[in-house]
């Protein structure tokens, strides 16, 4: 029997995965930057380099996490901010599980305050001048820096963040924080799946010939692969933050580091 279901195959034998041909085709060229974490100084030299290499014509993206893990998260937050507030510069920040967290920590300090302490927002609360909270901090010390931090954190930009958009759509191309389910429209994905991830999005290729651009998980190369591109390099912990600049069937890596 065994012999038989290897030769004529059964109904737990599952087909081979699409594979994906469809060239990259964005409306215009395209520049991606990875998860950041609060790493300014790597942001700054990336903007510099930028400022050398990039078209006029062109969208620039932030993938999202730009807070958390590095030491300056409120600096990262204002450049930013500053940056995708300028008509001109025809710059977009995407909301990271990161910026969910530090917006969950606003609204909710004692129910989700200390994962997000956990997962790098006692960085961020640092680089807002609270240096007294502590990952094991108790309910009446995480509504005290909440209130705090909402002093802190100016109302324009607790504004700005909530209306951070999930993806960025040029083209056959969407750009989104963590990933996409390769079953459901790229228009029709949950909030969850595009902030933190989906089981299936590396092991299975789309078949509706849409490329999908993300940061979260950490590569120690970016890469173009199957409809996939990677540009999330772990800056907060390595060091490098890199960008991708994508044109008419052209995918180019570029880093830079501390």
């Amino acid at each position: 029997m065994r012999i038989l279901k290897k030769l004529f195959g059964s109904s737990d034998v599952q087909p081979p995965p699409a594979v994906f041909t469809a060239p990259i085709e964005p409306n215009r060229p395209l520049y991606v930057i990875g998860d950041i974490h609060g790493r300014a100084d790597l942001l700054s030299k990336m903007l510099d380099r930028l400022a050398d290499i990039r078209e006029a014509d062109s969208d620039l993206v932030f993938v999202g996490d730009i807070v958390d893990r590095g030491d300056d998260s409120a600096l990262t937050l204002s450049t930013i901010k500053d940056i995708t507030g300028n008509p001109e510069n025809a710059a977009h920040c995407l909301m990271g599980n990161h910026e969910k967290m530090l917006l969950d920590f606003l609204d909710e300090p004692t129910v989700k305050g200390a994962r997000w302490l956990q997962y790098g927002g006692l960085q961020t609360l640092m680089s807002f001048g609270l240096r007294q909270v502590t990952e094991r901090a108790n309910e009446e010390v995480l509504l005290a820096a909440r209130d705090v931090f909402a002093e802190s954190l100016p109302k324009e930009t607790q504004t700005w963040l909530r209306e951070l958009p999930l993806r960025f759509a040029s083209g056959n191309v969407s750009v989104v924080h963590a990933a996409a389910d390769p079953d459901v429209p790229v228009d029709q994905q949950s909030a969850r799946v595009l902030l933190w991830g989906h089981n299936k999005f590396i092991e299975k290729s789309r078949s509706d010939e849409q490329w999908i651009v993300h940061g979260h998980t950490i590569t120690e190369e970016p890469y173009a692969v199957s409809g996939k591109i990677n540009v999330d390099t772990g800056a907060f912990a390595t060091g490098r933050l890199t960008c991708v600049r994508i044109g008419a069937n052209e995918v180019e890596f570029f880093s830079v580091q501390a």
